[in-house]
């Protein structure tokens, strides 16, 4: 297609330099017929040829010359354009685009359309820096503002000791608090620095699910939930290590949100070269604005209950993130006061393969 195009504009080229040539010829035929009637002579023969040659010549050369200026002075503009732009963009201003008109299959278009394309994603990347400075700095200042403000009353020396002790206990759970969100800040930091250490090891997935329920039966049993396991005795070549943070995260959650007396079911299915682990819950649910959002850091569906049970809104975003190194996804369904469904799909073996394989 590239060597096509070409073609067809060589030929143009070509067709305008015959059309031109013939312009100028007849141009320079009549001035010189001119010129030479206005000496009183006229040559003949090789000499007349080589004068209406030689205006075909200077004519030529003359826009050639114009032609080549105009270019000149229109390239220097693309070039001064370009130029400011990534000054801009140097400085922080990434809302640039350049208008230019381009062929994007030819080299300078490629490199507008690189340039408002490298604009575009700056310019993302920075308001994704900005959210996240803000979330974090919204985050770590709730419980500062807490902590200071107790700590203050604290000082009270008239203060009862019951209060005091009260006190006490909010300081220790924001800091806490503060502690998490610090801890999941450089989990979630690491993860994403591709530099994470990544070890698969073939291990039972269903005894790992199992002892992770076993893990958590305090809370779950101090809400009365009934746990439906339907878990086949089924092999995994995975970071063990990682998935268990999954399942720790995501049976958290269910739990947390579960009402008294409610159900989660955990189960897991073998397709042919994967495993979809379902989690079910009989929670409160999620609307499906809060499902487009609910693996994005820092985001929380209810800020209220979230902020009382000591959510940083980064838990889903690090069980996202896992699942993504696995080559695997995460999906979720839900519906208002009645429940909450994760399933996620990870190969059986995750086994990255080697650069040089």
């Amino acid at each position: 297609m590239r060597k096509r195009r070409f073609l067809l504009r060589l030929a143009m080229v070509f067709c305008l330099f015959l059309i031109a040539n013939t312009v100028f010829a007849f141009i320079s035929y009549h001035v010189t017929s001119w010129l030479y009637g206005r000496l009183g002579t006229e040559p003949h023969g090789f000499w007349l040829q080589l004068g209406t040659v030689i205006g075909v010549f200077a004519l030529f050369a003359c826009s050639a010359a114009i032609i080549f200026l105009i270019g000149l002075n229109r390239q220097r503009n693309y070039w001064d354009t370009i130029v400011d732009a990534l000054s801009r963009m140097a400085k922080g201003d990434f809302d640039v685009q350049l208008d230019l008109r381009a062929d994007e299959e030819d080299q300078f278009g490629q490199l507008i359309h690189g340039i408002n394309h490298m604009a575009v994603e700056l310019g993302e990347l920075e308001r994704m820096r900005q959210e996240f400075i803000s979330n974090v700095s919204h985050e770590i200042q709730s419980p500062l503002t807490s902590i200071n403000g107790f700590a203050k009353a604290l000082k009270n020396i008239n203060l009862p000791e019951e209060k005091r002790q009260h006190y006490l206990d909010i300081i220790e759970l924001e800091s806490n608090r503060l502690s998490k969100i610090s801890d999941n800040l450089l989990k979630l930091t690491s993860l994403e620095s591709q530099h994470h250490p990544f070890e698969p090891t073939n291990y039972r997935l269903d005894k790992q699910l199992r002892n992770v329920v076993l893990a958590l039966e305090p809370n779950w049993l101090a809400k009365q939930i009934d746990f439906d396991l339907d878990l086949d005795n089924l092999s995994i070549t995975a970071d063990e290590d990682l998935l268990n943070q999954v399942w720790m995260n995501l049976l958290t959650n269910s739990i947390k949100f579960t009402p008294t007396n409610g159900t989660i079911t955990l189960s897991m299915k073998k397709q042919f070269d994967t495993i979809t682990v379902m989690v079910q819950d009989t929670g409160i649910g999620l609307t499906e604005e809060q499902q487009k959002h609910i693996f994005e850091r820092f985001y929380k569906a209810d800020q209220s209950r979230t902020a009382g049970n000591g959510g940083s809104g980064l838990g889903l975003a690090i069980v996202k993130k896992i699942i993504d190194m696995h080559q695997g996804t995460i999906a979720v369904e839900s519906k208002i006061a009645e429940y909450t469904k994760f399933l996620i799909t990870v190969p059986i073996d995750s086994t990255p393969t080697r650069a040089n394989d």
